[in-house]
């Protein structure tokens, strides 16, 4: 868990997905990023230690394996927190908050 907190620590917005689930991935990208962040992503499938970030993902409560989505150091959930957000109009002030936007 140690690590997790660590790499969420490290930037505004982090994405911890895998290229096996890249639909719902892709999707969670594509809408942060259309607000003009720059999200960190890790590829658990394809850094070293993947399996073990994908545990402590886990344990600190990500219902969906991946993607999981970290804005300020706080996890948001997967694709269906981050589109749930979009709809009510609470992801760009949540990005505005963890410093990832200026607008």
């Amino acid at each position: 868990m140690e690590t997790v907190r660590r790499l969420v620590g490290e930037y505004p917005v982090v994405i911890f997905s895998n290229r096996s689930s890249s639909c719902l991935s892709l999707t969670v990208k594509s809408v942060i990023g259309s607000f003009g962040a720059n999200p960190k992503v890790y590829e658990l499938d394809q850094v070293p230690d993947g399996q073990q970030i994908q545990r402590a993902l886990q344990q600190i409560g990500c219902q969906e394996n991946v993607p999981a989505v970290f804005i300020g150091q706080k996890l948001i959930g997967g694709s269906k927190e981050v589109n749930s957000l979009l709809l009510r109009n609470e992801l760009e002030p949540l990005l505005r908050d963890a410093g990832a936007i200026w607008v």
